[in-house]
């Protein structure tokens, strides 16, 4: 435990080093101003940016291109609401919520209150979430140094069937498609003997597929093609009713401390849980707020509240969903799992030695993630109306320069040709699965997974010398508990997360 504490005065002294500290915050500017400008254009998605932009990471020191990455994310989940409450087309899917009250307030002429009730209350949500993500991170540490291979292999198991259950499509599909991650993580040699398999004789398969264009390709190829297909509409008249009206008062603000609190938590608590996400907890937010007001009937009608719920709930989630990605190497969401990405190449292996060998430098990270939260407010709140124009955008323009940036991108880190045709297979990939209502998240997180898996798999079947049954039975009793639990969980999660999203569809406000 003094360890690390210790390691958390050293990762201050490393955050605010005179030498480093100014360029760290301009990386973090960066990333917030990327990631709102994504966010606010329809079509576009905040994974869809990161991904694209992780190359990027690959040239940085850490205290530099981690926390790129988190202004990314934050400035990107706060950006979908831009559109969202201005033409009502999220621009995230963690937005969805926000349309319910969003372009009310601006037929209203309150669309400048609108996007800063957004601002705050997603500022409001993060920061406490993240002071929360760094006092829980020290207990769960210690917790998973405590545990062995067989301990980490059933956990690893148990998080990827929770994924599966808890994903976007149905429960089978999501098996099956994790079972296809589990397979091309086995391409290339084994983690434990070194010896190729799965290469099918092309000699460039024998260092295995590459973690940074099957992410670019599942998540962000496949994302671009899916929009270039659906032909939406290149040019949205919208923008200038933002600075419309008059600008949110402290006593609006005030009024929507405790919807703003309630969501904080609702959010936190579903960002520790592996593949929930931020539009249930949008979706969550904004149900409690409604049944806890003294006027539901304002909601949907353009009611401040409503977007407080909606936008404190979906920014909460972003600090948890780091617990789980550092302290077990498990990405909780396809986010995290472009950030465990970044980790990865930089040095930084998620896992239970991190905190003990890289404890400072995660730390450092941890502090700046709180540290753009305060750069959030000043900077969304000066930007505002330049990003309200964001959505005039014309996708003709933007959708080649995203692919070209794509494919510059990782040919760059490597300049490896073959990384090019599995970027482009992955894409091709991703939008099969896609369209067939696939959701590729549990390919990924497999992906990410399977050698960590294989590697504690191999060892437990060392140190059991031939009896695994009896040493998981008599000697790893923690081993032998998760696994039992493990279908009875992921059943549970899978029917708590349907309903969920049962409820959320019927809160849609009638038209």
């Amino acid at each position: 435990m003094e360890e690390l504490f210790g390691s958390l005065a050293q990762g201050a002294a490393i955050l605010f080093n005179p030498d480093t500290f100014l360029l760290t915050v301009l990386y973090m500017i960066g990333g917030l101003l990327l990631g709102m400008f994504v966010g606010a254009l329809p079509g576009l998605t905040t994974l869809t940016a990161m991904a694209i932009l992780l190359p990027i990471v690959f040239f940085l020191p850490p205290i530099f291109g981690i926390p790129f990455l988190l202004g990314i994310y934050k400035g990107g989940i706060y950006g979908g609401s831009i559109p969202a409450i201005l033409v009502s087309m999220p621009g995230t899917g963690a937005a969805v919520a926000t349309t319910f009250d969003g372009p009310a307030l601006t037929r209203q002429g309150k669309g400048r209150k609108a996007l800063e009730m957004a601002l705050f209350s997603s500022v409001a949500g993060d920061f406490t979430s993240d002071l929360v993500t760094i006092l829980a991170i020290v207990p769960i540490a210690l917790i998973a140094l405590a545990i062995g291979p067989p301990e980490l292999a059933a956990v690893l198991f148990l998080s990827l069937i929770v994924i599966s259950a808890t994903g976007s499509g149905a429960f089978v599909k999501g098996v099956l498609v994790m079972a296809i991650g589990l397979f091309v993580a086995m391409i290339g040699q084994d983690p434990i003997g070194a010896l190729a398999r799965f290469d099918f004789g092309f000699f460039e398969l024998r260092s295995g597929i590459g973690l940074l264009p099957m992410l670019i390709g599942l998540f962000a190829l496949s994302e671009l093609l899916l929009s270039i297909e659906k032909r939406a509409a290149t040019y949205i008249k919208a923008g200038a009713k933002a600075l419309e009206g008059e600008r949110l008062k402290w006593a609006e603000f005030k009024a929507s401390g405790r919807t703003i609190a309630r969501s904080t938590v609702i959010g936190t608590s579903i960002g520790m849980i592996p593949g929930v996400g931020q539009v249930v907890a949008a979706f969550v937010g904004y149900a409690a707020a409604k049944n806890a007001s003294k006027h539901p009937e304002r909601y949907g009608k353009g009611e401040l509240d409503g977007i407080a719920a909606a936008e404190a709930a979906n920014n909460a989630v972003n600090g948890p969903t780091l617990v789980p990605m550092l302290t077990f190497g498990i990405p909780g969401d396809n986010i995290t799992a472009i950030l465990l990405g970044a980790f990865v190449a930089v040095g930084m292996r998620p896992g239970p030695q991190l905190m003990v060998e890289q404890g400072p430098q995660v730390f450092a990270i941890l502090l700046a993630m709180l540290l753009a939260n305060v750069l959030f407010i000043i900077v969304g709140y000066l930007t505002i109306p330049a990003f309200a124009r964001v959505v005039r955008i014309p996708k003709a323009i933007l959708m080649p320069l995203t692919i070209m940036f794509a494919f510059a991108g990782v040919f760059a880190v490597r300049n490896n040709p073959t990384d090019l045709y599995i970027l482009a297979g992955f894409g091709v990939i991703g939008y099969v699965l896609r369209k067939f209502k696939f959701d590729v998240a549990p390919l990924a997180m497999a992906f990410i997974l399977g050698p960590e898996i294989e590697r504690a798999v191999g060892q437990t079947l060392s140190l059991s010398r031939g009896d695994l049954f009896g040493y998981i039975v008599f000697e790893r009793p923690i081993t032998l508990v998760i696994l039992l639990l493990t279908p009875v969980i992921a059943w549970y999660l899978w029917r708590r997360s349907s309903k969920l999203q049962r409820a959320a569809r019927l809160l849609a406000p009638e038209e």
